[in-house]
């Protein structure tokens, strides 16, 4: 009963205290400030029309704790070179499929999320991860603070050339990983030929792939050593590698591989071609064509103005 009478007492006193201010008036607004919302800049205005409203895409480029993986110990993407590569990432990926398909493809297909982080992720065995992609839902690229904003490169002639040439290549830290990614994505909503797993079951390279060279691979019927891992690897390393060289590129990779290798690729290519055209209505040599000139128009883009 004592908890009662306490109870009473507290509710009668809220009571008189609620009356005693009734004769001010009660404004709509919070009194708490919302930190959580920050004023749109330009950007914000430039993704909102160019990611958001035509692809349904959330171009996260600020530093998101939740949505980074804290296993790792990584910063946050400068805000220029964010800008910059999402420039880039428009012109040479997302209006190439567009262009290629159709952009009510992409707005179907595509990641709803393009996260960003400045530094690279480094696995224990050393190897480095340049992007991920979770369920076909978000993309995660790192490394964004490497690019160089006024002297982007595309290296698309030699597959071979050392990942630590400068300025760096956009193509093996960037755009080939959006291809390997999507590739993911789209394998992932349609299943292609069971036989392709089967082409080279008995060489992959499952618990040593990163001790592996892309040229010695290459005779065993992979473009890279990262292909050699397991069977749906191999496919998306075949597919963003194909559309990303030039055939001057990709005949570089056949050169190194030999007549055994040349085959085992071909065959795989083969079975990827039919599958793309077959069930997204995508021609890969067409793709490649467009990916290949917008790569080299990008290089002249005003990657510091948003247009």
């Amino acid at each position: 009963m004592k908890f009662r009478n306490i109870s009473m007492m507290l509710l009668l006193a809220g009571m008189i205290g609620f009356s005693g201010c009734d004769s001010d008036d009660l404004k709509s607004e919070s009194v708490f400030e919302d930190v959580s919302q920050e004023a749109k800049n330009e950007f914000d205005i430039w993704l909102e029309n160019n990611y958001r409203a035509p692809y349904n895409i959330e171009f996260q480029y600020r530093f998101i704790d939740k949505e980074s993986d804290l296993a790792y110990n990584v910063i946050p993407a400068e805000f220029d070179k964010a800008k910059a590569l999402a420039i880039l990432v428009k012109h040479v990926w997302l209006d190439a499929y567009s262009e290629a398909v159709s952009p009510d493809f992409m707005k179907t297909y595509v990641p709803r999320i393009i996260n960003l982080t400045g530094s690279y992720k480094w696995n224990v065995n050393g190897s480095q991860v340049l992007g991920t992609a979770e369920g076909g839902l978000k993309i995660m690229f790192y490394g964004v603070n490497e690019l160089d904003i006024d002297n982007p490169r595309i290296n698309t002639t030699n597959p071979y050339e050392s990942h630590q040439v400068k300025p760096i290549d956009m193509n093996y830290w960037f755009f080939h990983t959006m291809h390997h990614e999507f590739c993911h994505i789209l394998t992932q909503k349609k299943e292609y030929d069971t036989s392709f797993r089967t082409i080279s079951a008995d060489k992959f390279h499952s618990t040593d792939w990163i001790n592996q060279d892309d040229k010695k691979v290459a005779k065993e019927g992979f473009v890279t050593a990262y292909a050699s891992s397991e069977y749906n690897e191999d496919f998306a390393e075949i597919y963003s590698t194909y559309v990303t060289n030039t055939p001057e590129g990709w005949q570089l990779i056949l050169d190194e591989a030999g007549e055994e290798g040349t085959a085992i690729i071909n065959q795989k290519l083969d079975l990827m071609k039919e599958y793309f055209k077959n069930s997204w209505n995508l021609d890969m040599d067409e793709l490649r064509d467009i990916v290949l000139r917008r790569s080299a128009e990008s290089v002249q883009l005003d990657l510091r103005t948003l247009k």
